[in-house]
């Protein structure tokens, strides 16, 4: 008989030979190293960083299944969370997180929810979870494409994305103008900054000109290669980026799209395209130094790949730049190896970049946090 302690060592040592012999199948620009921040964790989203280093992150799972915020411990500062401590549970799908003034926000399908304090509490090794308190529970709760992303903008409110509840459709938006877009909550209330968005799972503003950038998923069943994802600007709040009429540059909808002409709005096209059906999730621009100068206030992207694709699609990080206006100029890739000959043992979620300057990854299916440094 295997004693208990010998077969749990088996099982640590294997799953790090797993994790060891998949994480060398990942290709980065020369002087970039990737290893594993955290592991065993339960569909890791997104992810927040609090002043004195503590990373918390959201996870993809439902109520039934008790949903759990995490905050993840380096404590030898080595690169590697040993410790994790739930710091919320039985949530509905809390995917996103955010830390501001001090505070850990955090979602739920149809709520935002505000620890505060939180370092204090980790401090206190406190063995009672700490009281949350409801920012907002006026957020629509319908599962498809229901996971809200968040975070604090430069005017120190906080935004949310809220998809549209299906694949291509009009009349949940006409009936819940949430539906489709991203908002800003301050004074208790949602503002619609973009609206005509299908899903977007990530967004950031530009520490260059303080303007927000979202990627949005492009619709399925048009064939392997139409339409293309997209990542966009707002230089105007309240403008229409083409849901679900025209999608892209120039891709009119078959269904919806001879509407076009009795839409009252401007169309805003995205500032790329990223390719179909890669599924542009979290994306964040580069705000530190330890990278080279090309990486600078340009932005890193997550593509989690395709699920309907004949040969599949995404399931890397990309790198845009951008000109010191803040333009579009090129996209290239920056990490891949999570497909190998059509199977994907991986699938990036979230960047975030610490404030070390390290960048750490989110991963869904091997349910890791990656972390990539640079040591020229």
């Amino acid at each position: 008989m295997i004693k208990k302690n010998t077969l749990l060592i088996f099982l640590f040592f294997t799953i790090s030979n797993i994790f060891a012999t998949n994480i060398d199948k990942l290709n980065l620009p020369r002087g970039f190293e990737i290893t594993i921040y955290a592991n065993e964790l339960a569909l890791p989203r997104q992810i927040a960083e609090s002043k004195n280093g503590y990373v918390f992150v959201g996870s993809k799972v439902q109520k039934s299944d008790n949903g759990k915020i995490y905050a993840l411990i380096d404590k030898d500062k080595d690169g590697y969370a040993e410790e994790k401590i739930i710091v919320a549970e039985d949530l509905d799908y809390p995917t996103g997180v955010s830390i501001h003034n001090g505070n850990l926000y955090f979602s739920e399908l149809d709520k935002i929810w505000v620890i505060e304090d939180i370092e204090s509490w980790l401090d206190s090794k406190s063995t009672y979870l700490p009281e949350r308190k409801l920012v907002t529970d006026n957020l629509p709760s319908e599962t498809w494409h229901g996971y809200k992303y968040i975070d604090f903008g430069p005017d120190d409110n906080i935004y949310v994305s809220v998809g549209a509840p299906c694949n291509i459709c009009t009349e949940p938006q006409k009936k819940d103008n949430r539906l489709g877009a991203i908002h800003r909550f301050s004074n208790g209330k949602l503002t619609t900054i973009a609206q005509g968005v299908r899903n977007s799972v990530g967004f950031d503003w530009s520490p260059s000109n303080k303007k927000l950038y979202f990627t949005d998923n492009g619709r399925d069943w048009l064939g392997d290669d139409s339409p293309s994802c997209e990542l966009n600007v707002v230089n105007e709040e309240g403008s229409f980026y083409g849901f679900p009429y025209k999608h892209a540059k120039n891709i009119i909808d078959p269904e919806f799209g001879a509407l076009i002409p009795t839409i009252k709005k401007d169309f805003v096209d995205p500032i790329a395209e990223l390719g179909p059906h890669v599924a542009p999730l979290g994306m964040v621009f580069y705000d530190n130094k330890k990278f080279p100068q090309k990486y600078v206030n340009s932005i890193f992207i997550a593509l989690h790949g395709s699920w309907n694709r004949t040969k599949k699609s995404g399931y890397k990080i990309i790198f845009v730049k951008l000109d010191e206006e803040g333009n579009y100029m090129y996209q290239e890739d920056f990490i891949t190896g999570w497909l190998v000959n059509e199977n994907a043992w991986g699938r990036p979620v979230s960047p975030f970049i610490m404030s070390d300057g390290s960048m750490l990854i989110s991963d869904d299916k091997s349910n890791v946090i990656y972390r990539v440094t640079y040591s020229g």
